[in-house]
């Protein structure tokens, strides 16, 4: 295990090292809600492999940015949120708390506290929606 996965609380609750609530996982991708919930409904998206942040994404990474969007709608579904008020986006670098790539989804957005709509604001100059990483890959 590199330093850097062994190192990072993301990777860790991956693994299983870091008890949390797990709401879906698959070979490449968990769920789980977060510790500061903005809404109701609020889960990250991770990934399996240890990607520090959207910035780093590249062009073959596309997929992988499809995949953490279809998965957070679906558990979103699931869990009973309300897909047309929902907000999707992933915090940009250099304002990111947690070195390792991960998707918030919220639900309903309509109901988030006034600094959670700055803190959440899509395409602003810290949380950037699904389509903005998409359209920005190299």
């Amino acid at each position: 295990m590199s330093t850097e996965r062994s190192a990072c609380l993301f990777c860790k609750i991956y693994d299983g090292d870091e008890p949390t609530e797990v709401l879906y996982r698959d070979e490449d991708y968990i769920v789980f809600p977060d510790i500061k919930p903005a809404a109701k409904h609020h889960y990250l998206v991770i990934t399996r492999e240890h990607i520090r942040h959207a910035k780093q994404l590249t062009s073959k990474d596309k997929k992988i940015i499809e995949d953490m969007v279809r998965i957070g709608k679906e558990v979103l579904e699931e869990r009973g949120g309300d897909l047309s008020d929902l907000r999707l986006g992933f915090h940009f670098p250099p304002f990111y708390s947690v070195g390792h790539l991960h998707l918030h989804v919220i639900s309903p957005a309509s109901d988030m506290s006034f600094v959670s709509l700055l803190m959440f604001r899509n395409n602003s100059w810290r949380f950037v929606s699904p389509e903005y990483v998409k359209s920005h890959l190299w």
